[in-house]
């Protein structure tokens, strides 16, 4: 494999770019594949600033995960692909169903078409995956034990019955950490197509004696993520917002909570599972392994951007949206040997160092919210509630 091409597909993204860099300093020749998504990276893209693509051992190619061709275009002399591209953000993909699942669904399936059909050298395929495909995910009931609650109704969500509650006894239960043989239940299309994807690479891979790898990576933040994006990353959305002066709208109760993992972390898993073969076969949770409120995140980036306003809860829900969810990692640690380096409170420091460099977007959160709105997959807000450190 050193001596083949290591393709990464969407290998422009902010999680693509620093998986190619950890690539490049062990010397691997590597090809970025992207189609430079105008909602990602502007209607104009700007690669200047990129030295990474310096490199002599740096080659990208424009395309479209969903053309043949472009497929044919950039698998010569390819041992391993790194997939990650994809359309990202559990709201948007409520509405665009059809875009989502031709990027997410049918553009892997045209890659697993191509190595069925046409001579190749690909050994590997590295899926990115996504925490999403549990639904909500491993909760614990002090009658039932571990168990895993549906997806919340809308009814639910308009009552402000944020919590879920046990499928079998109905009583209190708190989220656990969730392990990579626990029940999928996507509850959104982003999440129905990345439980797709696994299965596509997981069947092709064992049919065409290609060793697969899947990643179901949690909450990935970090340098590099797109300021411009509403529909996802919203560490990337909240300081936006707070360096325009805005107020931070946390929904729900802002006590929703999520596995945040730093991308250096993110990238050193993926590079782990190109490198090595202890990984082949399996399924693995990527994330810091513990759940941090989304208030909490909130109050963390106004105190580190000088914010002078707080954020508000407001009531607000998105119909999909989980209530809690964080990672068992005991099993990547077996496998891989992995665990993240840095804390939260360390990965929000070099995010916000960068985030200061980095010209003000728009805010598009609010365009972004009246199309939830006007579609009925978003609440209107109820009384706002200042929040504090």
């Amino acid at each position: 494999m050193k001596e083949d091409k290591i393709l990464i597909t969407g290998g422009l993204g902010f999680i693509g770019m620093n998986v190619a860099n950890l690539l490049v300093e062990q010397g691997r020749q590597v090809l970025l594949f992207d189609n430079l998504s105008p909602q990602i990276h502007g209607a104009i893209p700007d690669l200047s600033s990129l030295p990474l693509l310096r490199s002599a051992n740096v080659e990208v190619v424009r395309g479209n995960v969903c053309r043949h061709d472009d497929w044919g275009a950039v698998l010569a002399d390819v041992g391993c692909i790194v997939h990650l591209a994809a359309e990202t953000g559990t709201a948007q993909s409520m509405y665009e169903i059809s875009r989502y699942t031709e990027t997410n669904v049918s553009g892997t399936a045209r890659l697993l078409d191509y190595l069925a059909n046409h001579k190749h050298n690909v050994i590997k395929i590295i899926l990115a995956s996504s925490r999403s495909v549990y639904g909500e995910g491993a909760y614990q009931c002090g009658r039932c034990g571990v168990v895993f609650p549906s997806m919340r109704s809308v009814e639910m969500l308009r009552c402000q019955r944020w919590q879920p509650e046990c499928p079998t006894c109905g009583d209190e239960i708190g989220a656990t950490a969730t392990r990579e043989d626990a029940k999928t239940a996507p509850a959104s299309i982003y999440a129905a197509t990345k439980l797709a994807q696994e299965d596509l690479v997981r069947i092709a891979g064992n049919a065409l004696g290609i060793s697969t790898v899947i990643f179901r990576l949690q909450n990935v933040y970090g340098e590099g993520q797109s300021l411009r994006n509403p529909y996802t990353g919203i560490l990337s959305i909240f300081s936006n917002q707070i360096r325009l002066g805005k107020i931070v709208n946390l929904y729900e109760d802002g006590q929703e909570s999520r596995d945040f993992v730093h991308v250096s972390d993110v990238a050193r898993a993926i590079v782990l599972g190109v490198t090595s073969d202890r990984a082949d076969g399996n399924t693995l949770n990527v994330g810091y392994g513990k759940p941090t409120s989304v208030e909490r995140i909130a109050l963390l980036l106004s105190e580190l951007l000088g914010a002078d306003t707080q954020p508000i809860v407001s009531g607000q829900y998105r119909v999909g949206d989980i209530r809690h969810g964080y990672a068992d990692t005991s099993a990547i640690y077996q496998r891989l040997g992995f665990t993240p380096e840095l804390s939260l409170e360390q990965g929000l420091d070099r995010f916000v160092a960068w985030v200061r460099r980095q010209p003000m977007e728009d805010d598009r959160l609010d365009a972004a919210t009246q199309e939830l709105l006007s579609r009925g997959f978003m609440e209107k807000h109820v009384e706002a509630q200042a929040t504090s450190l």
